[in-house]
């Protein structure tokens, strides 16, 4: 059986992807990257917002529209939001409430699992990402315990469950024989070892210090984490492992008032958030920083976007993903007054973008002449350490997949670097 597989959202969920297609190929089942070659196909759901609800019905239609002899399984976060839903869609075969890459796989090949899937809570070992996949994905927890008002993903995922650090070592000695680097995924990894007996014995900062030392060889990059529970150790690895914790944060911001973020239902405040990224980077000779913010949320006046405005200006971000806000059923903001017209959202994210562009562009010009450590992907393109995307020129087709050093340079608007 060949299958395509389609995946919406965050790296969480492209790592659930790569789980489901090893249980698939296991069970003696073939990725295919071609949609028109598929036996089945396997879509992996987001539900961050009404938008990707949407987009995961229209490729349902599309996919069984192109291809009517096909199989189609549907599976994530949205699926497990609205399963009746999706069963009730005459062109999906199956439907499987979140992330269970077993439960996946039986629907299309029912045989015997790989061993030990379920050894862990969030699932086994994930042995290698697909060919294509230069950086791998490696997920150390699931779900989260915060209750943000806007958001529907604790209501998909459940409570934080944290995977065992000896399978996360296992794991990660895995996926280095493939990969020079190793992305942590998770839900809120910040609030890794949060559900173990003694977890301060087990905080991420501690999980990534014995990575550091048992895993060698491999650059680890940390994946969305808040600001408030980057810890003292956790900054000390940025500074002094030689960049083998890459000096590159993603630290969701959401808004930059301190009455939004009350309303958001966010657990610190702007002045918090600033004060430890300042902290941060005083510590670093460069980093690449990058944040969520989200805006025309309820209630949301003039005054509250400009403190969200002066909060971009003061930090050094070098990018930004800038969401107007998005209604979710179920959540407790989908409920709030002060909704924002549409025309006003658009307006302050335009406004957000171009200053992130702008900021971003200041940085990479820093960085001309100094050198990176770039990993090589596919299509003539890399990534730095602290998170640039660079164009490769001489003959990167012979390195994919390999750590390059290289000085950077920029070509007009766009950062290259020889290798």
């Amino acid at each position: 059986m060949k299958i395509h597989f389609v995946t919406h959202g965050c790296k969480a969920n492209q790592y659930d992807s790569e789980r489901f297609r090893q249980e698939l190929e296991a069970r003696g089942a073939q990725s295919v990257d071609d949609p028109a070659e598929a036996d089945a196909y396997v879509i992996n759901t987001c539900t961050v917002t009404n938008n990707a609800d949407a987009a995961a019905r229209k490729a349902i239609r599309r996919l069984k529209r192109d291809n009517p002899d096909a199989q189609i399984i549907v599976a994530g976060c949205s699926a497990a939001l609205h399963f009746d839903a999706y069963q009730g869609m005459e062109q999906v075969t199956g439907v499987v409430k979140g992330h269970d890459a077993v439960e996946v796989a039986g629907m299309l090949a029912p045989v015997s699992p790989l061993i030990d899937i379920h050894e862990e809570p969030i699932g086994g070992l994930l042995l290698k990402r697909n060919e294509r996949g230069t950086r791998g994905w490696m997920k150390i927890q699931d779900g989260c315990n915060r209750r943000c008002s806007f958001c529907a993903t604790k209501l998909a995922r459940g409570k934080s469950r944290s995977r065992g650090e000896d399978a996360i070592i296992a794991e990660a000695r895995q996926l280095a024989e493939f990969h020079r680097e190793i992305v942590f995924t998770g839900i809120h990894i910040g609030h890794y070892g949060i559900d173990m007996e003694e977890p301060k014995s087990h905080t991420f900062s501690l999980l990534i210090q014995r990575l550091l030392d048992e895993v060698p060889g491999v650059r680890f990059r940390m994946g969305s984490i808040e600001a408030t529970e980057i810890d003292d150790l956790m900054l000390d690895l940025l500074a002094e492992s030689d960049g083998r914790l890459v000096p590159h944060l993603h630290v969701p911001m959401q808004a930059g008032s301190n009455a939004v973020l009350r309303n958001m239902r966010r657990w610190h405040t702007r002045e918090q958030y600033r004060d430890r990224l300042l902290e941060i980077t005083e510590r670093l000779p460069y980093l690449g920083l990058g944040a969520d913010v989200i805006v025309g949320f309820p209630g949301e006046t003039d005054e509250d976007f400009a403190d969200t405005v002066d909060l971009v200006e003061t930090l050094p971000f070098t990018y930004l993903h800038v969401f107007p806000y998005s209604e979710r059923d179920g959540t407790v903001a989908a409920e709030m007054d002060g909704k924002i017209h549409g025309d006003v959202k658009a307006a302050r994210s335009q406004h957000l973008r171009d200053l992130a562009q702008a900021k971003g562009m200041a940085y990479q010009r820093e960085r001309v002449g100094q050198a990176a450590e770039i990993v090589v992907e596919d299509n003539d393109y890399g990534v730095t350490e602290d998170y640039l995307r660079v164009r490769l020129v001489g003959n990167p087709a012979e390195r994919i997949g390999d750590l390059v050093y290289a000085p950077l340079q920029m070509d007009g608007e766009q950062m290259i670097a020889r290798v």
